[in-house]
Formats: structure tokens, C-alpha cells, sequence
């Protein structure tokens, strides 16, 4: 066990915010886990410092100093539980980048993630952000994770249904934050595939790519190809990826709006609403490309917001801010955002 004083979190962040971590320490099993939370635990014993759990760094704003111990999740491992006529259920470690999980499961011909290709982050917050892509959701993929509480330091099971997964929403994120630590999560893929490729641009890329024989290979790497045509890469310009979630809103507020807005954009959802594309909001309001300092909104994709080098995290919140203020004045629709705010 080893535990680091004041270490500058700037390289754990995919924003690469420059704030420090009164202790620091990774851990790379459950045991390690423990033995690192037994120590938090008598440290703090008179005191109410905070506890945060890292992964990839790749959904969150540091907007102030951790004064506090970070733990950063590094549990390893993917492995083949089990298998049936249909699916093959593999185990990965929370601490797994998740685009190199992605990687293994194309190259063992087993299907259901290749939509989700070079998504940012680890295994870990896979299930807590519910992420998804061109019409692929993890929840589509996943069969259970585990879980250390942290109140009682007890190892929990939790099926598709009890993590409630909502839009890039899960019981993680809301009911149950900050109590629990994901150690390992079992997907659910196909032996076949089942190809998903009417959302988006993935039709026109694949046959731009000259694909004549539809492959999870093939729509994985028109996937990787979209996002890196559209979306920065957090190693050469610090950002979270998609910053707001696409909002939801009543159809007949929708049928208002697109009678004084004709090119408003807006998808049918079951439930009779209508999803909106936050991004063409955002950009009605003049904000895509815009800068001012470091912090900036992306010039390609208005969803996206950037640190050119040194902003800050208040800099870039006081942005989020200001955006979702522009956009509730002219559209009266209220965005929320999908990156959460330490």
C-alpha cells in the first residue's frame, strides 16, 4: 500500500484540470481496496474529508482541490465466465480501459459493444453513466457488476434491473452516490451479431470504407472514424467528451418550437416525447467555437467543451453555466449536464 501527499490530479483527468489530492493511491484488487479504506477509515476517524474513487477521469470537472484521499481504480482483467447457445458472458476489471475492452471482444468475435468503440474511459463507469452511442446502450450489453459498499465494506451483486438504468442514468449517479465502488462488471454479447448501423452517420461511413460484407470489425472502425472526425482527442485537447445530455420534452412543446424553429432537431422517443439534440441548441445560440481564455465550447462539436491548456475547472463550469442559461432564454428547454462536478 502506498499512499502519495498533494499530487496534482492534471494527468487523471481527461481535462486535464491541475488540482491536487491531499493523499493519493491506486489499487489494483478488492483486497487492496480494503486495506486502503481500513487506513482512510482510522485517519479520518475525527474528520470529514472526502473519499473519491477515480477511474478514467473521463466524465468529471474538478473545480477545487480533493482535501481528502483519492482512490484510483485499477482492477485488471478480462476474462469468459461463461456461455450458452447464443451469448458468451465475460468479466472485466473496473480499472479496464473501455475502448481496449472493446478492442479484445471484436477480436474474439463476440458482439454487442463494437457501437460503442473508442468511448473514453474504463469498465468501471460504464454501468454508472449507462454510456451508449449510435443506438447502442450498455444496458443493451450487460448482465451484473459488483460492487464494494462502502458503509459496511461488503461485496453486492447487482443485476440489469437493479441498477435502474435510465438515460446515461443508473442508481449510481443518484440513489446510492458515493456509496459504492464498481469492482467488476459481466457483459452479455452475442455469438451472432446483431448489427446496428441506422443511427447516425455509421451507413455512409461504412460505405465510404468500401465494406462490402457487414462485420462488428467493420462497424467498429466506422464508428472510431466518425467520433475521430467529429470529437477531440482528450490527449491533445483536455475535454469529457459529450458535456450536456440531449433533452427530453413533451410533443407538444416540440411541435411549438419546430413551428418557430423549422430545422429544431428531434427524435420520436416510445414514450411520446420527443428528444432534442442538444448540440443544435447549443449551436443556435452561438456558442459552438467560442473561447475565451482556455476555456472553450469545441469548434465541431457544440456538445463538447474544451481546456485549450490551463483553464481552470470554475472557468469551464461558469461556461456549462452560461450555456444552459442561453439555451433555457431562447428555447425554454432546460439542459442538464452529463459530466459530474467534484
Amino acid at each position: 500500500m502506498e499512499i502519495q501527499e498533494n499530487i496534482s490530479l492534471k494527468l487523471f483527468n481527461t481535462f486535464g484540470i491541475d488540482v491536487t489530492a491531499k493523499q493519493f493511491a491506486r489499487f489494483r484488487s478488492v483486497d487492496e481496496l480494503h486495506e486502503l479504506l481500513a487506513y482512510n477509515q482510522a485517519q479520518t476517524a475525527n474528520s470529514k474529508h472526502q473519499t473519491l474513487i477515480l477511474g478514467g477521469g473521463s466524465n468529471l470537472l474538478f473545480t477545487s482541490n480533493v482535501d481528502g484521499l483519492v482512490l484510483k481504480n485499477e482492477i485488471p482483467g478480462i476474462r469468459e465466465i461463461s456461455e450458452d447457445a447464443h451469448h458468451v458472458y465475460v468479466q472485466a476489471g473496473a480499472g479496464v480501459n473501455w475502448h481496449q475492452f472493446v478492442l479484445h471482444c471484436i477480436s474474439k468475435g463476440w458482439a454487442g459493444v463494437e457501437n460503442l468503440s473508442l468511448i473514453p474511459g474504463n469498465v468501471g463507469a460504464s454501468p454508472m453513466q449507462n454510456i451508449g452511442a449510435y443506438g447502442v446502450e450498455i444496458k443493451d450489453v450487460f448482465y451484473s457488476l459488483e460492487a464494494l459498499h462502502l458503509p459496511d465494506n461488503k461485496i453486492v451483486h447487482f443485476s440489469l434491473n437493479d441498477c435502474a438504468f435510465g438515460y446515461r442514468e443508473s442508481v449510481f449517479k443518484r440513489k446510492y452516490r458515493n456509496e459504492f465502488v464498481i469492482t467488476h462488471v459481466t457483459f452479455r454479447l452475442n455469438r451472432v451479431p446483431q448489427f446496428n448501423t441506422s443511427y447516425g452517420a455509421i451507413e455512409q461511413e461504412l460505405e465510404k470504407m468500401g465494406v462490402k460484407e457487414l462485420s462488428i470489425q467493420a462497424v467498429s472502425q466506422a464508428v472510431i472514424n466518425i467520433r475521430s472526425s467529429k470529437l477531440p482527442d482528450p490527449a491533445e485537447i483536455g475535454n469529457a467528451g459529450s458535456f450536456f445530455k440531449n433533452p427530453e420534452i413533451p410533443k407538444q412543446q416540440f411541435t411549438t418550437l419546430q413551428a418557430q424553429y423549422p430545422a429544431i432537431v428531434g427524435y420520436n422517443l416510445s414514450n411520446g416525447n420527443v428528444k432534442l439534440a442538444a448540440g443544435w441548441l447549443i449551436e443556435q445560440c452561438g456558442w459552438k467555437g467560442y473561447r475565451k481564455g482556455d476555456a472553450g465550447c469545441h469548434a465541431k462539436q457544440a456538445l463538447v467543451l474544451v481546456n485549450y491548456g490551463n483553464a481552470t475547472g470554475k472557468e469551464l463550469f461558469d461556461l456549462s453555466t452560461a450555456i444552459l442559461d442561453s439555451v433555457k432564454q431562447k428555447f425554454g428547454v432546460q439542459l442538464e449536464r452529463e459530466v459530474n462536478i467534484v
